[in-house]
């Protein structure tokens, strides 16, 4: 279905609220689509090329484009969306501040929808559209064809642009949100699954982003003719090659003759505010612990023959899906046997990052009774800082208010705190400068801050996690999340009765997502999850299984 949408570009409009001199967008676009109200967040995106797309350009790292936003709740106004030098906008806050030049523009409405949750709020937020919660792709949203224009605030020049809109019916719907809804999972089976028809398999849970497919499992073997494309993240010339060779080379461990017999679970839990759920329980995203964990998991090990007992599940994962296996060990201690954490998200709040949310009164800066310094947010493995706090979260705040704009500093917010009167999640922080609200930060602790829990809750749940937490980080982690294993393995030191008997391993000079591989370059560990951690939980399987547990049937 198309759709068309016009942005008027003037440096003056006949409008009453608009000031001489300054650089004005006007956007219209449909008032509905399919009887619907259209509603969201609208982005104007400019760029200095058009290869990808300005909708693809915006990152906090340097080369970024710049993005403003003013959200747009109730029917927009007849002649059409003003986005002036008042809208928020990142790098560049203000469009008054722009540099006279040429640009690509590309215009986006970030659709919104009404959710009536049985807490008995009314929210608007960004629905999954089966895109994995990305705003600048997801098939719901309405966004127009680049065009070069030369931006000079002394010209009065005017730009119409076509937009194409394609719509999906979302069936991503929880009761929680007032709607049904479904998990979804990719299933790897194991070699022979339906000649043994008598077996029953332990379950392995690969946490981690949305994906469309199974990550990391490629029957055919590489493309040939695939064009190298160089990796600047690990100085990698045709690192894509590599990629398609690794994921090759796990179907073939796969299907060979010794590779253990499991099911492997790659789970699906999209929701309005990410990609991802972070698989626990929360006020603002709902009970995906609980569904994951009681619904999902017996249901699959059902249909696909699991074992169905706590003794033969693990976890494991990297980065949101480190964070995820070891929360849900420590959540549910007795329903999994054991979990692989790779650079984990923060496990410790006192390290939420370069933030210590419980003493640091402002997340964005360092200060003393003199100065201030802008805290930094993302390195390489020579220290070398190219976004700060600040940066990361003016960028989300471009997106969106209210944490929606579907990236990871909302998300965590999403998950940890607890909803706010107006049915959102309540700010960690004042989004715009930083300032930390101390009562928020004692929730997270409480519910969620990994470390304390472990610490507070050891006396009850220890025995059932001896031998269980497993965690790996790269010591020049980009996030800085090593910061908070440090802590952690402070902690986990220290415990007796019982002695939490698990690891702790350091990757030297490691960046995001160091996983334990000693032997290896990061680039090629991180293509190897499965490689390294089933076998290592086949072996605690063997060494944990209670009386009579069904050892031989898988053993194939």
């Amino acid at each position: 279905m198309s759709r068309i949408m016009a942005i008027l570009l003037s440096c003056f409009l006949a409008v009453g609220s608009l000031s001489a001199g300054k650089l004005n967008f006007v956007i219209t676009y449909p008032q509905e689509n399919d009887g619907k109200l259209l509603e969201g967040r609208l982005l104007l995106l400019l760029a200095k090329k058009d290869d990808p797309e300005p909708r693809f350009q915006i990152t906090y790292r340097n080369n970024t484009g710049l993005i403003y936003g003013v959200d747009v709740i109730g029917p927009r106004p007849k002649k059409g969306v003003v986005i002036d030098g008042a809208a928020l906008g990142y790098p560049i806050e203000s469009l008054n501040d722009i540099p006279v030049g040429e640009y690509w523009v590309q215009g986006l409405l970030h659709t919104y929808e009404t959710f009536n949750l049985n807490t008995g709020q009314t929210v608007k937020l960004p629905m999954d559209n089966g895109e994995g919660q990305k705003w600048n792709r997801s098939p719901g949203n309405l966004y127009s064809k680049p065009q070069k224009i030369f931006l000079d605030p002394s010209k009065r020049k005017t730009v119409k642009i076509t937009l194409d809109h394609i719509r999906f019916q979302s069936k991503l719907l929880t009761e929680f949100w007032g709607r049904p809804t479904y998990l979804g999972a990719h299933i790897l089976l194991p070699k022979d699954f339906d000649k043994h028809p008598e077996a029953k398999y332990p379950v392995m849970v690969f946490h981690g982003h949305y994906n469309h497919d199974f990550r990391g499992f490629r029957p055919e073997p590489p493309d040939p003719d695939l064009e190298p494309v160089f990796s600047s993240r690990f100085n990698w010339e045709g690192y894509n090659r590599t990629v398609q060779e690794y994921e090759h080379q796990f179907y073939k461990d796969w299907t060979s003759d010794d590779f253990p017999r499991v099911l492997v679970i790659d789970i699906q839990h999209q929701n309005p505010y990410y990609d991802d759920s972070y698989a626990v329980n929360s006020a603002n995203i709902g009970p995906y612990g609980d569904a994951i964990t009681y619904e999902l998991i017996p249901y699959i090990e059902e249909k696909f023959r699991g074992i169905g007992e706590g003794w033969a599940r693990f976890l494991y994962g990297g980065s949101t899906g480190g964070w995820e296996a070891l929360a849900a060990q420590v959540f549910y201690p007795e329903e999994y046997n054991g979990c692989f954490a790779a650079c984990p998200d923060p496990i410790d709040f006192r390290a939420y990052c370069q933030v210590n949310i419980y003493e640091d009164e402002n997340a964005y800066y360092k200060k003393g009774p003199f100065k201030q310094v802008e805290t930094p947010a993302h390195r390489n493995y020579l220290g070398e800082v190219n976004a700060s706090m600040k940066d990361m979260n003016h960028l989300e705040l471009a997106l969106g208010t209210n944490s929606r704009s579907g990236d990871q500093w909302d998300i965590w917010q999403a998950v940890y705190s607890p909803m706010g009167p107006d049915g959102y999640p309540q700010p960690i922080w004042d989004k715009y400068t930083g300032k930390i609200d101390k009562d928020v930060a004692n929730y997270w602790r409480e519910n969620y801050d990994l470390q304390y829990i472990l610490k507070r809750d050891w006396s009850k749940i220890g025995s059932n996690l001896e031998g269980k937490i497993h965690i790996y980080c790269g010591d020049m982690d980009n996030y800085y999340l090593n910061n908070a294993v440090y802590l952690m393995e402070e902690f986990l030191e220290e415990t007796t009765k019982p002695y939490y008997n698990g690891e702790v391993d350091y990757g030297d000079r490691a960046e995001h997502c160091w996983n334990g591989d000693q032997t290896r370059p990061n680039a090629l560990s991180r293509l190897r999850y499965n490689q390294m951690f089933i076998p290592k939980a086949v072996v605690r399987m063997e060494n944990t299984a209670p009386p009579g547990a069904d050892l031989k049937s898988w053993r194939y």
